[in-house]
């Protein structure tokens, strides 16, 4: 066996490559009172899915925030971590000044709007001044002090996504088309000719985007 045949051995060996799909189906949050924490999250406008309950030591509710694949549990029995120590689990908006002002009409304890320049950069207030994808940020926090960071995503980075477009709100995806209307509009300049065949190119640079690949010209 070559040496780089070991290499690729070895690599395979420590990263195998996996086929079955898994997917992050649900995130346990640690509370100190179950229906606060229901009425909160209820104030949001995240979907309640169940509230089970066997018995006084066992409960479990489930919402499931707009657009996301992944639910919350919170409840009795559950975990033994204390409350309000859950940090930095991620919310993807694709307006991050849009979705802040929301929060905010909801009385809910959300920060103001920051970025940073790059990974482990010092926040700085504001939007990032290049609307870039993953730099623009705001913190959501829970009453017993859990907390969320919302980051705003227009575009993944590649690799990130293989076809799998989804949609976050009915505002997320018009936003969406009309970034598309604005690049199609481009394209008709560019090409010098009307497109009647809009729909596929609108569909191409939609899931182009989202997988964080080249867009069409």
């Amino acid at each position: 066996m070559t040496a780089l045949a070991k290499t690729k051995a070895v690599e395979t060996a420590v990263h195998p490559s996996s086929k079955t799909s898994m997917q992050l189906e649900v995130i346990v949050i640690p509370v100190a009172d179950v229906d606060r924490s229901k009425s909160f999250y209820s104030s949001l406008g995240w979907r309640l899915d169940a509230d089970f309950a066997v018995g006084d030591s066992f409960r479990v509710v489930q919402f499931t925030p707009p657009g996301s694949q992944t639910s919350v549990h919170f409840g009795s029995g559950l975990t033994p971590a204390a409350p309000g120590s859950a940090k930095g689990n991620y919310l993807v908006v694709s307006d991050i000044v849009a979705a802040r002002a929301e929060l905010a009409a909801l009385g809910a304890d959300v920060s103001d709007v920051f970025h940073r320049g790059g990974p482990g950069q010092p926040a700085v207030n504001g939007h990032d001044p290049q609307r870039r994808s993953y730099f623009s940020y705001a913190t959501l926090t829970d009453p017993d002090g859990n907390t969320w960071l919302l980051q705003e995503v227009t575009s993944r980075f590649p690799g990130r996504v293989e076809g799998d477009t989804t949609f976050s709100s009915i505002s997320d995806l018009a936003a969406t088309l009309r970034r598309a209307a604005a690049a199609h509009g481009e394209h008709e300049k560019l090409t010098g000719e009307h497109d009647d065949n809009w729909p596929d190119w609108y569909a191409e640079y939609i899931v182009r985007e989202q997988a964080g690949q080249p867009l069409p010209k």
